[in-house]
C-alpha cells in the first residue's frame, strides 16, 4: 500500500494534563524506590469493560486480581462517580462477575455471573448467567438458569428488554423446558426400567469440519451455535420472566444492537457452512426483536467485524476490511459508513488514512479477564465516529467525520487506550489507559476537549515503590534502508559507561506492533541488568498497509534481517557487550528467534515460546486453517519446497546457540507438536545444549492470561536460562541429571 499523507497534529493542553496526572504519583525520589520483581505480578489489578452510564453520572467496570491460589483471577463489579467526587467502591462481591451493562435510564445493571456451589469441583463449574441489580445497591436477583448459559447482554432503548446469547440447541431448549415445568416439592420420578442406561451425552467427537477447536475454548460444537434471545426486565420484585430464543439455524450470530425504536436487533453473521473456504466475510443482519424473519442489511467483499447505529439509526458505521485478489496476509481495517438499508453502498471514511483502525499494540499487562470492549461510537448529532486507532505504536482516540472522514484527534500522546465505551450523545468516555510505565488506569474523557480526570488508579501504591523507567524509542536503518522503529528498555541505573547484555524481544502477530504500553516482562529484565531492545520490523501492523504486507510469502525472511540490524544499532552505540546477547520472543516471535538461530551464531543463548518450527506440521495442527493463499501459495503437497525452506527445522544441523523452548500444552495456535517439540527432539539428536519447559493446562495465552504462577515462572525460566549463559551464573536446573 502507498505511505498516506502526513497529517498535522495538535498538541493541546489535554496532553499535557494527561502527563502531569500519569506522572505526578510516581514522582518520588529514586532512593524510596525498588525494583520490580516477577512475583509483582500477583499484586497487580487490572480494569476491564469500562462501562460509563448514559447519563454520564458513574462508571462501572470489572476489577481483576489473582485469587488467594494464585492459579486464578478473581472478577467483581465496581462503581466509581465520573466527578471524581468519591472514590471507587466494590459494587458486588465477585468471584465471577463481569460484563456490566447500565440500563438507559442509569437505575439498572444487568451483568454476568457464574454462580459458585459449595461442593462444586473446578472442572464442573456451572455456565454463566444474567444478574440484575439496582445501582442503589441490594442485592443482585437472577435473571436466567439456562443450562448452557447466557451472555454478552444488551438492553433494549426503551429499557424494557434484555438480548443476550446463548449456545442452548433444541435439545437442550426441550430438556430445560421440562425441567421448569416439572412440579417443585415432589417433581414426579419415573421408575427406570431394568437394564436401561441412564441418559447420557456421549463425550465422543464425530470431526467433520476442518476447522474443529479452538485455542483457549477447546473444541467447537457445530450443534450448538450461539443464538440470540431475549428476556423482558420484571419489575422490582417480581420474578423473571421465561427466557425467549429469536433465532435459530445451523449459523451462529454475534454482536448485538439495537435498533433506536427496539423494534429491531442487528447482529453481524457469516452465514456459510464451511467459510474456510471462501474470502472472509462476516455480514451486517437484522431481525424483529419480537422474532421472525432475519434480513441482510449491510454486505461487503471481506469481512465487517464491528458496527454500531447512528443515533437515529438511519447509517450504520463499521470497521471492516475488502478482500484483495490476490490475497494479502495483512489486511488494514477501515471504517466505513452505510445507509441502514438493504443494498446501500459503504463509504470508505479511512481510504486515506494508513493506520490501523480499532486496533491496539501488543503487551503482556492488557486485563487477563473481563472485556476489553473497542467500540465504534456515534456523537449525538450523528456528525462523527470516535474509534481508536493504532498509530506507530501508539493507540489513541480520534473522531472521524461521519460525511468527509476529515480526521480530529481526541486524545495524544504516547501511550495505548486499551478500552473505552461512551455516552449515547458521544460526549463522555470512560477510558483505560496504559502506559510504560502505568497499568490500566481509568480516566472520565471529555470528547470535545481532550481533557482527562483520573477516576481510578489501583495500582498507584504498588507503583510508587517501584524503580520504573520508561524506554527510549529509536528508529534506525535496516540492511536496504527501510526505516525500522524499535524501544530499548534500560536498567534503572543504566550507566553509558557500562557494557551490558542485551536481550532481543521479538512480538508474535507477526501482524502486531509493541508500542507504549506497560509491559512487565520487559521491566523486569531491565531490572535484572539487561538492556531489552523490542523493535517493530517490517511486517508489523501500526506502520501502514504496505510495510505490514511486505513479508507475505516470504515469512521468516527480511524481518529477521531487521532485527539483526537492531541489534547491530545497540552495539554501535556503545553500551552493549557483543558477546552476550540473548533473543526471545513468542508465537510469530517464536518461529523468529528458531529462524534466527539458524541463520546466525552471535547470539549466546535464545528461548523460542510458543514457536513453529515445521510450517508444513503447522499447516495440519493448528486450530485455524490455512486454505487460502495468503500465507502459502499451495498446500505443503503443493508447495514442499517453499514450506521446507521457510521452517527452521530444516536448518536445525546449523544451531550451535543453547536453545530454551517454552510451551503450552493446551496450545492449538501453534501446537507443541510442530514447534518445540520437534525443534527439542532434533537438537536432543544431535546432541546441542537445548531444554523444552512445558506448562500444563496452558494455551498460547500463557504469557498474557495464564494461570498466574505459570506467568511467573516462565518469566523465571526464561530469565534463568539468559543468566547462565549470557551472566555465567551457576545454574544446574537445565542440565542432564
Amino acid at each position: 500500500m502507498s505511505l498516506g499523507a502526513l497529517r498535522s497534529r495538535r498538541l493541546g493542553s489535554a496532553l499535557l494534563v494527561l502527563a502531569l496526572l500519569v506522572a505526578a504519583p510516581w514522582a518520588l525520589s529514586a532512593a524510596a524506590k525498588r525494583s520490580i520483581t516477577e512475583t509483582d505480578l500477583f499484586k497487580f489489578v487490572w480494569i476491564a469493560d469500562p462501562q460509563i452510564s448514559p447519563d454520564g453520572k458513574q462508571a462501572v467496570f470489572v476489577r481483576v486480581t489473582v485469587n488467594d491460589k494464585k492459579d486464578g483471577y478473581d472478577t467483581a463489579l465496581w462503581i466509581v462517580p465520573t466527578d471524581g467526587s468519591e472514590p471507587p467502591r466494590p459494587f458486588t462481591a465477585g468471584p465471577r462477575d463481569g460484563s456490566p451493562r447500565w440500563s438507559p435510564d442509569s437505575g439498572r445493571i444487568v451483568f454476568g455471573r457464574v454462580p459458585e456451589k459449595a461442593d462444586q469441583k473446578a472442572s464442573d463449574a456451572p455456565a454463566p448467567q444474567l444478574y440484575l441489580i439496582s445501582t442503589q445497591g441490594g442485592e443482585a436477583v437472577a435473571l436466567t438458569d439456562l443450562p448452557r448459559g447466557a451472555g454478552g447482554p444488551e438492553w433494549s432503548p426503551d429499557g424494557r428488554t434484555i438480548a443476550f446469547m446463548s449456545t442452548m440447541n433444541d435439545e437442550d431448549l426441550k430438556k430445560w423446558k421440562e425441567k421448569r415445568e416439572a412440579k417443585t416439592g415432589e417433581e414426579k420420578k419415573e421408575k427406570k426400567k431394568e437394564g436401561e442406561d441412564e441418559e447420557r451425552e456421549s463425550d465422543v467427537r464425530v470431526i467433520t469440519r476442518a476447522q474443529y477447536r479452538l485455542n483457549g475454548g477447546g473444541y467447537l460444537d457445530p450443534a450448538r451455535p450461539g443464538h440470540l434471545w431475549t428476556i423482558e426486565v420484571p419489575a422490582a420484585g417480581a420474578k423473571a420472566p421465561e427466557p425467549k430464543r429469536i433465532t435459530t439455524g445451523e449459523f451462529a450470530e454475534n454482536h448485538l444492537a439495537w435498533s433506536p425504536d427496539s423494534s429491531l436487533l442487528y447482529f453481524l453473521s457469516n452465514r456459510v457452512k464451511e467459510s474456510y473456504y471462501e474470502a472472509p466475510d462476516n455480514d451486517v443482519y437484522a431481525v424483529p426483536a419480537k422474532g421472525g424473519e432475519m434480513r441482510r442489511i449491510v454486505s461487503i467483499d471481506g469481512p465487517i467485524n464491528d458496527f454500531a447505529l447512528s443515533p437515529d439509526g438511519w447509517r450504520i458505521a463499521f470497521v471492516g476490511n475488502l478482500n484483495q485478489k490476490p490475497e494479502r496476509s495483512y489486511d488494514q481495517p477501515d471504517l466505513f459508513v452505510v445507509d441502514a438499508a438493504p443494498g446501500s453502498e459503504a463509504r470508505n471514511l479511512t481510504a486515506g488514512y494508513d493506520f490501523d483502525v480499532v486496533e491496539g499494540i501488543a503487551g503482556d499487562q492488557h486485563a487477563p479477564r473481563g472485556g476489553r470492549p473497542q467500540p465504534i461510537e456515534w456523537s449525538g448529532d450523528g456528525r462523527f465516529i470516535f474509534v481508536v486507532t493504532g498509530e506507530r505504536g501508539r493507540a489513541n482516540i480520534e473522531r472521524f467525520d461521519a460525511a468527509t472522514g476529515a480526521i480530529a484527534p481526541v486524545t495524544r500522546g504516547d501511550q495505548e487506550i486499551a478500552s473505552y465505551t461512551a455516552t449515547p450523545d458521544g460526549s463522555r468516555m470512560a477510558v483505560v489507559v496504559s502506559t510504560p510505565t502505568a497499568i490500566n488506569d481509568l480516566f472520565a474523557l471529555d470528547t470535545a476537549t481532550g481533557n482527562m480526570a483520573p477516576l481510578a488508579r489501583p495500582n498507584q501504591d504498588l507503583f510508587s515503590q517501584l524503580d520504573l523507567t520508561p524506554p527510549e524509542e529509536i528508529t534506525y536503518a535496516s540492511f536496504d534502508g527501510r526505516k525500522i522503529q524499535a524501544f530499548v528498555q534500560k536498567p534503572p541505573d543504566f550507566d553509558s559507561k557500562k557494557k551490558y547484555p542485551l536481550i532481543l524481544n521479538i512480538h508474535g502477530g507477526p501482524h502486531s506492533a509493541y508500542g507504549y504500553t506497560f509491559d512487565h516482562e520487559f521491566q523486569w529484565m531491565a531490572a535484572k541488568g539487561y538492556v531489552v531492545l523490542y523493535p517493530n520490523p517490517r511486517g508489523s501492523s501500526t506502520h501502514g498497509q504496505e510495510f505490514g504486507n511486505v513479508i507475505q510469502y516470504e515469512f521468516p525472511g527480511d524481518d529477521a534481517k531487521d532485527l539483526l540490524a537492531g541489534v547491530d544499532e545497540m552495539v554501535k552505540r556503545g553500551s552493549i557487550d557483543a558477546k552476550r546477547l540473548g533473543v526471545t520472543g513468542g508465537s510469530g516471535g517464536g518461529i523468529l528467534t528458531n529462524w534466527i538461530v539458524t541463520q546466525t551464531d552471535r547470539f549466546a543463548a535464545a528461548a523460542a515460546q510458543r514457536s513453529i518450527a515445521d510450517w508444513a506440521s503447522f499447516w495440519y495442527t493448528a486450530d485455524f486453517t490455512l486454505f487460502k493463499q495468503n500465507w502459502f501459495r499451495g498446500a505443503p503437497w503443493e508447495d514442499a519446497q517453499d514450506f521446507a525452506r521457510r521452517s527452521p527445522i530444516t536448518y536445525a544441523a546449523k544451531i550451535t546457540t543453547p536453545l530454551m523452548l517454552i510451551e503450552g500444552e493446551a496450545d492449538y495456535r501453534t501446537p507443541p507438536a510442530a514447534g518445540g517439540e520437534e525443534m527439542f527432539r532434533a537438537l536432543k539428536y544431535m546432541k546441542k545444549p537445548v531444554v523444552m519447559v512445558r506448562f500444563p493446562g496452558e494455551s498460547h495465552e500463557l504469557s498474557r492470561s495464564g494461570q498466574p504462577w505459570h506467568r511467573v515462572e516462565r518469566l523465571r525460566h526464561i530469565v534463568a536460562w539468559f543468566d547462565k549463559y549470557l551472566q555465567g551464573k551457576k545454574i544446574d536446573t537445565y542440565d542432564v541429571p
